[in-house]
């Protein structure tokens, strides 16, 4: 069986590198003929809207998928009237845009910050709504921190405003939030779910630092985050991975932001957990039956940002899992992550510390 992946990035190469051991064949459509997922498999470099070349892309897969939520919509509805598109874009339409994404979440059932669409002629009138301080954001396009600042005040506020405008601007309140966590969750083609373990985000500058996964965390017991995914994915008759962002305030969670794909604080599953995401996405848009999600002990993600560490000095730290995605470093530039895995909290936390005296890893 041959899959489609609409997106060439890091994603798209981790989801094709899953599929070999499935026997699985992947082709990659990406307007970047310098993708970094087109070292491991066969790409496809022409603009999303060159049709003839969907088209001909579309030709002979069992299905496609996209490894990113910013692939045009006009783009993944094209393909889906040759072949089966998995997610379905009606899931890129509604996660593409802020605002239409958190209505969506609380229309089934999932609470979020206080949120405002920011009319451009009456830019105060989301004030109303989410008081101060409060998030500005564009509503499409951003993300690793991008698009998006915090005001204090009424002039951080309108300076904001105007630094993003021309582009449509949501509002958000800002949460006090003791921990920023995500959920990652998987339905299957004949409505089976699964999900793993809730993970705990570390961000800097925007940017994931450091994701941990501590099995027997208090908050993951309880499960409201298995809740919220299954009103999500059944919602959607949704098939593939997903994963809910979320902030924790107290025993609460509150929504933030949906990726309708594989993501980032779920790469720590390719070691750490009986089946990873990606294999799991394959699984799940091919009709075929899930794998276990469950965790392989207490595990740590670090994703390398901008430089790479001493690769001879990260090999010599047991059970470190080295993942290097084939890109020319640059600031702020993901250009791989290493998963640390062990048995205790103490013992992780531990190698955290080895691998800090070599490459600069934030402090959680």
């Amino acid at each position: 069986m041959q899959v489609g992946i609409l997106g060439g990035g890091q994603l798209g190469r981790m989801l094709a590198l899953a599929g070999y051991p499935l026997g699985l064949r992947t082709e990659l459509y990406d307007p970047n003929p310098d993708a970094c997922a087109g070292q491991v498999a066969p790409l496809v470099s022409e603009p999303y809207d060159a049709w003839d070349a969907l088209a001909q892309f579309a030709g002979g897969k069992a299905c496609v998928t996209y490894e990113f939520e910013n692939v045009p919509l006009e783009t993944a509805r094209f393909v889906e009237e040759r072949v089966p598109v998995r997610p379905t874009p009606r899931a890129l339409e509604i996660f593409q845009d802020r605002l239409r994404e958190k209505q969506f979440l609380n229309a089934v059932g999932i609470p979020t910050p206080a949120f405002a669409p920011i009319e451009p002629t009456q830019p105060d009138a989301a004030l109303q709504i989410t008081g101060l301080p409060c998030v500005v954001k564009t509503r499409r396009f951003g993300y690793d921190g991008k698009g998006q600042g915090v005001a204090q005040t009424p002039q951080e506020y309108h300076t904001l405003v105007q630094r993003f405008q021309p582009h449509p601007l949501i509002a958000e309140a800002f949460v006090p939030f003791e921990r920023e966590v995500s959920a990652i969750g998987v339905r299957a083609l004949d409505g089976q779910i699964a999900v793993y373990p809730l993970v705990e985000n570390h961000h800097a500058g925007g940017i994931l630092r450091v994701s941990l996964v501590n099995p027997d965390d208090a908050l993951s017991q309880r499960g409201a985050h298995l809740t919220y995914l299954t009103r999500l994915l059944e919602s959607l008759d949704y098939v593939g991975v997903i994963a809910l962002e979320m902030f924790q305030v107290g025993d609460q969670l509150l929504a933030n932001e949906v990726a309708p794909r594989v993501h980032n604080s779920g790469h720590w599953t390719i070691e750490g957990a009986e089946t990873s995401q990606f294999e799991n996405h394959l699984r799940a848009i091919l009709g075929l039956p899930l794998g276990s999600v469950a965790p392989r002990g207490y595990c740590a993600m670090v994703n390398l940002i901008g430089e790479l560490p001493p690769i001879d000095a990260v090999l010599r730290l047991p059970n470190t899992h080295l993942h290097l995605y084939g890109k020319s470093p640059r600031p702020g530039r993901k250009l791989g992550h290493i998963t640390l895995r062990a048995d205790t909290p103490k013992e992780r936390d531990w190698l955290l510390e080895q691998l800090r005296q070599i490459y600069p890893v934030s402090r959680v």
